[in-house]
């Protein structure tokens, strides 16, 4: 599986960078990074992630 966040929606609140700080980040103009592959022992961070999302802007696409 890999992260994928829906720019029209994400507006960059960070609740994921807090979450799963190893996969998501905000930029020096608080504007969101994340990386797209994450390993198996990282999928519960990126899970609480997606939950606190305040637009419900992160999914997990594909098969792992």
């Amino acid at each position: 599986m890999k992260i994928w966040v829906d720019r029209n929606i994400c507006d960059n609140h960070g609740q994921c960078a807090i979450a799963a700080p190893d996969n998501f980040t905000m930029d020096d103009d608080g504007v969101l990074q994340y990386k797209e592959d994450f390993s198996d022992d990282e999928l519960e961070y990126i899970e609480d992630a997606i939950d606190v999302c305040p637009v419900q802007a992160i999914f997990l696409k594909g098969e792992q």
